[in-house]
C-alpha cells in the first residue's frame, strides 16, 4: 500500500492506481455444507476456518508432476 493508495493492475500503458476511497470493497462467498453463504455472515469459528483453507493451485499442481 502506498500511503493510501494501491497500484490495482498493470495494464498495456501502465499501473491503475486508485485512493483508498475510490476503492469498492467486494463480498466473498463461499460453499459450505451444501449452501453459497457470504463469508461477512460466518460466525468467528466458522471464519477461522475459512482464513486456514488452502486453495487449490493448478499451476502449482502440474508443476510438481514434471
Amino acid at each position: 500500500m502506498l500511503s493510501g493508495r494501491a497500484i490495482i493492475q498493470n495494464t498495456g500503458t501502465g499501473p491503475v492506481i486508485l485512493w483508498n476511497c475510490e476503492r469498492i470493497g467486494c463480498e466473498i462467498w463461499t460453499r459450505v455444507m451444501g449452501y453459497y453463504r457470504p463469508v461477512s455472515e460466518f460466525n468467528i469459528g466458522k471464519k477461522a476456518e475459512h482464513n486456514e483453507r488452502v486453495f487449490f493451485n493448478e499451476q502449482k499442481a502440474a508443476h510438481s508432476l514434471h
